[in-house]
């Protein structure tokens, strides 16, 4: 791991896990035990153990996150500041609210038989998930043991934060690839794209499956010379590609960004035509991927 990434790691976990009394919230935790009576020091402490974990939201979702019906859990904290983030709610671990790990784990017991029946199971999503390594760690491994299919969502930006047991326990990776080149790259996430490559290789070494995702902005991402980059770094891990999913940027978030009081720079960019859609995904697949 290299010093960048621990000291990212390391501060992810330490930030303030305090949820303020009023904040935007997503899906919500309706149904989950809130522990809101905690010290501090003792819910750092359980959240560095992985027992405790800072949560946006859940929800069941059908063919969205991953195949079939899903559990997906929206973590707090993540070291992106994408321009087009559609969850800046997401962005702080101190605004998600502190749940226990067995809990979300007691809820996964109950839709086995809808997992199964579907063919689906839980996505960890976020944020950025591995910002919170043991506690997804936790997640995985008892969602593995109940025979129920685990996706995790990433950026891959923290991809040194996965160990080589949490990856045994996670059967699909949606990676998000958000530019090709790094002068992009850096442009739309105020980082640097190398983290995101080193984990694709990771997870091609590793034979896990790998569903990549790649925003479609107009006047950001939309260059073709920069989708025939990132296509060109896909093509590392075709082994474990099994599809691309090109997605059209939206103004959904927009809302979010206001009542935050956050500067959304994208106002007045509109979501790509159909054509423009269409032929990035030709892009895509010209190099032999199946795109969606």
């Amino acid at each position: 791991m290299t010093q960048s990434a621990t000291a990212l790691r390391d501060s992810g976990r330490d930030q303030d896990f305090l949820a303020p009394a009023a904040r935007l919230r997503g899906a919500g935790i309706g149904g989950l035990e809130e522990l809101t009576d905690l010290e501090r020091s003792e819910r750092l402490a359980r959240m560095r153990s992985g027992e405790l974990g800072s949560i946006h939201s859940w929800e069941l979702v059908t063919a969205v996150d991953g195949p079939g019906t899903r559990m997906t859990i929206f973590l707090n904290g993540c070291p992106l500041r994408c321009l087009y983030c559609h969850n800046p709610d997401t962005f702080l671990m101190k605004d998600g609210e502190p749940v226990e790990a067995e809990e979300l784990l007691r809820r996964m017991r109950r839709y086995r038989r809808v997992f199964r029946a579907s063919q689906g199971g839980i996505t960890l999503s976020g944020g950025e998930v591995l910002m919170q390594p043991a506690f997804a760690a936790r997640l995985l491994a008892g969602a593995k043991s109940m025979g129920v299919h685990t996706c995790i969502d990433t950026s891959g930006f923290l991809g040194a934060n996965a160990t080589e047991e949490m990856l045994e326990d996670i059967d699909l990776v949606l990676l998000d690839v958000k530019s090709g080149d790094e002068e992009t790259y850096r442009k739309v996430t105020g980082r640097a794209l190398a983290p995101t490559i080193t984990f694709g290789d990771r997870l091609a070494a590793a034979g896990t499956e790998v569903w990549v995702r790649f925003v479609l902005v107009p006047g950001l991402t939309d260059e073709p010379r920069n989708v025939e980059n990132v296509a060109r770094i896909v093509e590392r891990w075709r082994s474990v590609v099994s599809r691309v999913e090109v997605l059209p940027f939206h103004q959904m978030g927009t809302d979010k960004w206001d009542a935050l009081g956050l500067d959304y720079k994208l106002k007045e960019t509109r979501p790509p035509e159909p054509e423009l859609v269409e032929s990035t995904r030709e892009i895509f697949r010209s190099h032999g991927f199946t795109v969606h």
